[in-house]
């Protein structure tokens, strides 16, 4: 059994991940997700997908970089 260290739920079946040189123990993505991805830095949403990154920091889409100022942003082009 193990432990998962943003719930604490103790499960057979946790698995660990090494991030930067860190070893962490989830028993689900979701736990995993909300501990390792990073907030978009206009609404605070935790990015699953690529993202957007910019000088101006981090967003989860082009909507919320653009609404930062970033220019010509685009979630994907037609």
């Amino acid at each position: 059994m193990g432990t998962c260290i943003v719930c604490g739920n103790e499960y057979a079946q946790v698995f660990d991940v090494v991030f930067k040189g860190q070893l962490y123990s989830f028993d689900s993505f979701e736990c995993a997700i909300h501990r390792l991805a990073p907030p978009c830095d206009r609404c605070g949403c935790r990015i699953v997908g690529h993202g957007i990154e910019s000088a101006s920091g981090l967003f989860c889409c082009a909507h919320c970089a653009r609404h930062a100022g970033v220019q010509g942003a685009v979630d994907h082009a037609a």
